[in-house]
């Protein structure tokens, strides 16, 4: 099998999230390095590695080769999951994206996502709008993690096909909770997670310096904003209550 892959500590947070044994569908997959991680570390017994773009799935291709894994990755070029059999795999992995695309994505293939029995998420922008959208669609966070890299912050989250709301301990008590947990994530609020604690102090000092910058602004445009900053600034003083 050769030399063994180094991934980076959000791409080996993010396989860390993956249940072992899974066959798994790598959307997005780039060059293919997590695909060849997973079944090196026999995470995954076999992966689809899959990209909407012809010239990284081709690379792909190469350091599969490299790697001697042609038989346990199979490379697809595909639109999101329309390459992709519903039942074929029981796990998705996707990162390094924004939220409406990934969100399309997971629309798009719903077919493929009820069949499966997890899917690790790391949606890039539109945390609030994202997790949302998997609320609506019974696609139940049940595990999340958040690393600090290079100056950026990557939230990502394992979830399953639901519904099991009902009594279970996961349903927000209020509409104002369940804000909260859309915008900042359920486990890393409740969990008391440190890196989202360093987020949180960082968006409350972005927003502290542009609230000020704003309030001598009395034009119609700077009046609205100075309420969005308002707001987010309730909001993330109100997430970092759960630290106190």
């Amino acid at each position: 099998m050769g030399r063994e892959v180094n991934l980076s500590a959000r791409m080996l947070a993010l396989t860390g999230l993956l249940t072992p044994g899974y066959v798994t569908c790598d959307v997005g997959c780039d060059h293919g390095f997590v695909s060849i991680y997973l079944v090196q570390k026999q995470i995954a017994p076999k992966v689809f590695a899959m990209d909407v773009r012809s010239g990284p799935l081709s690379r792909a291709q190469e350091h599969i080769r490299e790697y001697g894994l042609e038989d346990k990755i199979e490379t697809r070029l595909s639109d999101g999951l329309h390459e992709l059999r519903p039942g074929e795999a029981q796990a998705m992995i996707c990162a390094g994206m924004g939220g409406k695309l990934m969100m399309k994505i997971l629309e798009e293939g719903m077919d493929r996502v009820l069949a499966m029995k997890e899917l690790i998420l790391q949606p890039q922008s539109d945390l609030k709008l994202f997790r949302s959208f998997l609320r609506e669609k019974e696609l139940i966070i049940v595990q999340e993690d958040m690393i600090y890299e290079d100056g950026k912050f990557y939230p990502m989250m394992r979830v399953v096909p639901g519904p099991f709301y009902s009594e279970d301990e996961r349903t927000a008590s209020s509409g104002e909770e369940q804000e909260l947990w859309d915008e900042f994530g359920p486990f890393l609020l409740r969990e008391r997670h440190p890196v989202l604690l360093k987020y949180l102090n960082f968006s409350e000092d972005v927003q502290s310096r542009l609230y000020e910058e704003l309030k001598g602004h009395t034009s119609q445009s700077a009046s609205a904003r100075i309420v969005e900053v308002q707001g987010s600034l309730q909001r993330v003083q109100a997430a970092k209550e759960y630290y106190a």
